[in-house]
């Protein structure tokens, strides 16, 4: 049997992109096969004593790793007590309870004017707002600019963030728990900024928020009530600026969701 040639640079490049990993995490690459030259440490013999609890291991793997809720609730502690927006980007900051934290490059917390009357929110940071720290600077930040500025808002006259602060590696779907470990961030940012209007992008960001298990197509377009605990928030569902990218024949119903909220603007 002939052997496959060895791929190439390119080959191999492309297919690092196609699993999604498109950034380093590291200055310096890391010989792997080097490493297996390193000779295994020397058995340990024994001691003569009575055998460990089988329980122990687990003990200490619970500590190192908690679990979701566990996480949970530290994070609806942390968040509960954050009296300002500031405060409560460094309590995001130097939380430990989600992964995502740690395969990440930065926190992505906000981006526009936390006066603002309308708070927009994705799901999570992509590749660019990795890099800058800022939510929406990539292709899908360029047209949600574009989306706004049709309705004479931009980054000065709104605010803008997503439910998930890390990028997932590889721009992966957030899985459920790291989403409930990061939700009590998210509303407490929502109680902060308190806004007049919220508009979810897309649809993790609408039913993560508004709690609902309808996708984004029935639920665009119609007004649904946030509730804070101490208000209630008018929001309106649409769709995420990166779907738009891939159906452009959805701009025409996200031109009427901005114009309902120009509109409801303008009237309150």
């Amino acid at each position: 049997m002939i052997p496959e040639p060895a791929p190439t640079v390119r080959e191999l490049l492309a297919f690092y992109l196609e699993a999604g990993v498109d950034c380093a995490l590291a200055e310096e690459p890391v010989d792997r096969l080097a490493e297996l030259d390193v000779p295994p440490p020397a058995p340990r013999a024994a001691p003569v004593e009575a055998p460990r609890p089988v329980a122990a291991p687990a003990v200490i793997r619970g500590e190192a790793a908690p679990a979701p809720d566990v996480a949970i609730a530290s994070a609806r502690e942390a968040a509960r007590t954050a009296p300002t927006l500031e405060a409560l980007r460094e309590l995001m900051q130097n939380f430990e309870g989600c992964a995502l934290k740690h395969t990440a490059t930065r926190l992505v917390f906000a981006d526009g004017n936390p006066q603002a009357r309308i708070m927009f929110v994705g799901e999570a940071p992509g590749r660019d707002e990795d890099i800058e720290g800022l939510p929406f600077v990539g292709r899908s930040g360029k047209l949600l600019d574009l989306m706004i500025g049709a309705i004479g808002l931009n980054r000065t006259t709104a605010y803008i963030t997503n439910v998930i602060p890390w990028r997932p590696p590889g721009n992966r779907t957030p899985t459920p728990q790291e989403t409930q470990i990061c939700l009590p961030f998210i509303q407490r940012h929502i109680e902060l900024v308190n806004p007049d209007v919220l508009v979810t992008l897309g649809n993790p960001s609408t039913q993560t928020l508004l709690s609902t298990r309808e996708g984004i197509m029935r639920t665009r377009g119609r007004w649904f009530d946030y509730d804070t605990g101490q208000r209630t928030i008018r929001a309106l569902p649409t769709f995420h600026p990166a779907y738009l990218l891939r159906s452009p024949s959805y701009k025409r119903l996200a031109w009427q969701d901005l114009r309902a909220i120009a509109k409801l603007l303008a009237g309150s």
